[in-house]
């Protein structure tokens, strides 16, 4: 695959007879009349505002040069398709109206018009200099060596200077010195590519921002994420509604079936086979329930995390106190996130940690909601890898279901307790309870 920019040029072993090093020998030499334009431009505004009272001078440099970056910007995203074959996006956005007002309230609003602006000063009062002296220091002493020869037959072959410091006298000196330029010649072009690649990318940094590649892959990688987060849910969903309703009726008519036959049957072994049927028939539907319930909580959907944290409690084997009030109504994922870290949590606590008590807090600030789970009990628990708490998995795999909401997962368990598990999602309350 062919190099999509200068810099990833540089590191093809073909460089060298590419067009990429007489490209960016370009790039540095065109460098110079945008840099005069700019100066001249920056100098005009400053004498223009000279003869204004001291007022206006300040509004109208302020205006003035608040805008001269803005066709700086645009002339040198132009120029950086010289070492990038990828267009430079323009980070400027269209203004929702149109005319001259419109279009410069927003662009004094952008960041990017100062950042424009800084990179013309840059520019006008050093950088197009710069790139002059890099171009002459890097090209000007091999090209000199290189052409010894022609400037001792033009002065007839008495005596030439080569840079301006050794006399040569005799055409075997001077191709002696032509093909020690020639050798110099391909370092040369690898370190103005190289002086040009970097200052390529300093200008994409100020006039464009990020990688844009390197943006949208990680958009898109956030974007995956919470697809598959949703798409997760509404598996969840359709498991729960084929075991609510298809499942679940079954068992329930199966266990009135039992229940009525074992009415009907005489004393006996077989009354007693079928009141033993009959009890694990309704066990077996007591933990479809419970699972039902784990996969889609009905108190959550109805009444919020706040209910939904006071029932998990409730069915949790050791006593926890909930301190969670004025959450109101959050976003669903938010939510549903939230409440199986707590619930993940507790099962671990009562099936590993030994703790005589635990306590669940959640609350909503700064645009953030912030849920922890303390115990008391032995500690040396871990995310990743198995803890006493023998559940860093299920706790892994929660984690990156918050990581999918922007949010972070934080677990402290020292050996001896306590053990502090905490939650940050990023949310906005939807409905606040009255």
């Amino acid at each position: 695959m062919s190099p999509r920019n200068l810099r990833q040029a540089l590191y093809e072993s073909g460089y060298l007879r590419s067009a990429w090093p007489w490209r960016a020998v370009l790039y540095l030499l065109s460098s110079a009349p945008v840099g005069l334009v700019a100066l001249l431009g920056i100098v005009v505004v400053a004498l223009a505002g000279g003869v204004l009272t001291i007022l206006v001078i300040g509004l109208a440099l302020l205006a003035a040069l608040g805008l001269a970056g803005v066709p700086v910007g645009a002339i040198e995203r132009r120029r950086l398709r010289l070492v990038d074959n990828s267009p430079a996006r323009s980070p400027h956005r269209t203004p929702d109206e149109p005319g001259f007002l419109a279009w410069a309230r927003v662009r004094y609003q952008e960041r990017a018009t100062w950042y424009e602006l800084a990179y013309t000063v840059l520019f006008a009062f050093g950088l197009w200099m710069a790139d002059g002296l890099a171009l002459l220091g890097g090209l000007g002493a091999p090209l000199a060596m290189m052409a010894t020869p022609v400037l001792l037959a033009l002065d007839g072959g008495g005596q030439a200077q080569v840079l301006k410091y050794w006399s040569v006298t005799s055409y075997s000196e001077a191709a002696g010195w032509a093909l020690g330029g020639a050798m110099l010649l391909p370092v040369a072009l690898y370190c103005v590519g190289t002086f040009a690649g970097l200052r390529a990318a300093f200008a994409h940094l100020l006039l464009v921002g990020p990688d844009d590649a390197l943006r949208e892959e990680l958009g898109e990688v956030s974007r995956s994420r919470a697809r598959l987060v949703h798409a997760f849910e509404a598996e969840r969903r359709r498991i729960e509604r084929d075991l609510h309703d298809g499942a679940q009726q079954r068992l329930v008519a199966l266990t009135m079936t039992l229940g009525l036959a074992r009415l009907d049957a005489p004393p006996g072994p077989l009354a007693d086979q079928l009141a033993k049927a009959h009890d694990e028939a309704g066990k077996v539907l007591a933990e479809l329930r419970e699972l039902i319930h784990g996969i889609h909580p009905q108190v959550l959907a109805d009444r919020g995390l706040e209910a939904a944290l006071e029932d998990a409690a409730d069915r949790s084997p050791v006593p926890v106190l909930v301190n969670a009030s004025g959450l109101g109504r959050l976003p669903e994922p938010v939510e549903k996130a939230a409440y199986f870290v707590v619930c993940e949590a507790l099962a671990n606590v009562a099936k590993h940690s030994g703790a005589a008590l635990a306590e669940v807090g959640a609350e909503v600030r700064d645009g953030a909601l912030f849920v922890s789970v303390v115990d008391d009990g032995v500690g040396g628990a871990a995310l990743r890898r198995g803890g006493s708490d023998g559940g860093g998995s299920g706790l892994t795999g929660l984690s990156d279901r918050v990581a999918a909401l922007n949010g972070t997962l934080t677990l402290s368990s020292p050996p001896g307790g306590p053990t502090i598990l905490g939650v940050e999602i990023p949310c906005e309350p939807v409905e606040v309870f009255g």
